[in-house]
């Protein structure tokens, strides 16, 4: 059986399928993130609460870590193959080329995905680990209640302008990604046909859209003063 699976995923179909069942991962993550991020707008207590209830369940922590640490190697190393049979497919480059299947979220996966990664990297060192300096974070503050104030920490954080702007950047490179990603799970999936590709598309670009949205909010929020 672990022979077949292992040969199923030496093939194009098979590699599909793991970035398929990957990105649904690392897609279900970004949802439930954005959503604790959401809870800033409820007040301090809301998103210290949060966060509090999480670090006091190692298991599930460390689990949904572990998970998604698979989730991305996968991931990234099946794109990273495909792209190179892709490549090794057409050894002689055009002389002629027309993107007409081909849109631009699709032709700029690989840089908005390295955008991510680098992303993932400084907002881990930001807000994480805090190590960061000069963005009014202190590592582990606490609230009046005793627990990790996150909340301080993000009005802190994203009142400095350029913060702010890294983010920006990165969900703006989040909302391609996820655009492709969801339009290229349909066609692994064989959902196409002509009747309802157009809806298919705009579905993916509206899910794209709501978390580029999302997550925007809490840092434009309190740029701007919203949020104090």
């Amino acid at each position: 059986m672990s022979t077949q699976a292992s040969s199923l995923t030496n093939t194009t179909i098979g590699k599909k399928m793991v970035m398929a069942v990957s990105g649904l991962v690392l897609f279900g993550f970004v949802i439930g993130h954005m959503l604790g991020n959401l809870q800033v707008f409820l007040g301090p207590d809301a998103i210290n609460g949060y966060s509090h209830t999480l670090h006091a369940t190692p298991v599930l922590i460390w689990g949904a870590r572990s998970v998604l640490l698979v989730a991305i190697v996968a991931h990234a190393t099946t794109a990273i193959s495909l792209a190179r049979l892709n490549r090794a497919a057409r050894p002689v480059a055009y002389a002629v080329k027309k993107d007409i299947a081909t849109d631009y979220a699709a032709k700029t996966m690989f840089w908005s995905g390295l955008t991510i990664a680098l992303y993932i990297a400084y907002h881990l060192a930001h807000l994480t680990f805090g190590m960061t300096k000069g963005l009014g974070y202190q590592h582990l503050p606490f609230d009046a209640n005793g627990l990790p104030d996150v909340y301080h920490n993000l009005v802190q954080s994203f009142r400095v302008p350029w913060c702010t702007a890294l983010y920006v950047v990165a969900q703006g490179a989040l909302s391609m990604h996820l655009y492709h990603g969801a339009w290229s799970l349909f066609q692994t999936l064989g959902v196409n046909h002509k009747r309802y590709n157009e809806t298919l598309r705009s579905s993916a670009v509206a899910v794209a859209m709501a978390v580029c949205v999302g997550f925007l909010a809490v840092p434009l929020a309190v740029l701007f003063g919203v949020v104090k």
